[in-house]
């Protein structure tokens, strides 16, 4: 008699064969990595496929790995990563894709399979720059219209580049460049007449 998890890791072998870069157990949960050109046709599989099912998205977020491992990481920096739900099977799975340009991280869009990747989908782009392609409405979700860079990339400086605030003269919210400015911050230390001593 098989179990939950051999049966959900045997249909995925079966129905995505060599579209699979690997298929590793953590946790009682599968991670499949496939890639950026398989990607699309693969999620499609794994919602249509009638051994797998899996009819509804969780989650889709965006990865920076540039300095994972503690810098040990050589593969490419942004991954797409999306957690899938078979209702029918009771099955989860987590299905990771690399972008294959550092630089312009463009992946395909899968909102066609999922409406609901539509606001993931989006919140990666504003967070991590990652593009997708075919996605209909990319625009910023979380961050202001006129933020520059990408706050969730490892290289984005924690203060940010510019930030906003009222002008009473020019009645209205202005951007400038981040001014931060110096300060000397000095401990207060107590001393006590024989402290550790009895």
């Amino acid at each position: 008699m098989t179990t939950k998890l051999e049966a959900l890791e045997a249909a995925l072998r079966n129905s995505l064969g060599d579209h699979i870069q690997s298929l590793s157990l953590a946790l009682g949960e599968f991670t499949l990595v496939v890639k950026s050109s398989d990607y699309l046709s693969s999620m499609r599989v794994l919602r249509d496929h009638v051994d797998l099912r899996f009819e509804e998205l969780i989650d889709l977020c965006g990865v920076d790995f540039s300095t994972y491992g503690e810098g040990a990481w050589d593969g490419q920096r942004f991954a797409v990563v999306s957690h899938l739900l078979s209702i029918a099977h009771n099955w989860r799975l987590r299905v990771r894709v690399f972008a294959p340009d550092d630089e312009m991280p463009v992946l395909n869009s899968v909102t066609e399979i999922w409406r609901a990747a539509n606001w993931y989908e989006r919140e990666a782009f504003d967070l991590y720059g990652i593009l997708f392609d075919g996605h209909n409405d990319l625009r910023r979700i979380l961050t202001d219209y006129g933020f520059i860079g990408h706050p969730f990339r490892k290289d984005f400086p924690i203060s940010g580049y510019v930030e906003m605030r009222y002008d009473s003269e020019q009645k209205r919210v202005i951007y400038q460049p981040v001014t931060i400015e110096p300060r000397e911050i000095t401990p207060r230390v107590i001393r006590e007449e024989h402290y550790g001593m009895k």
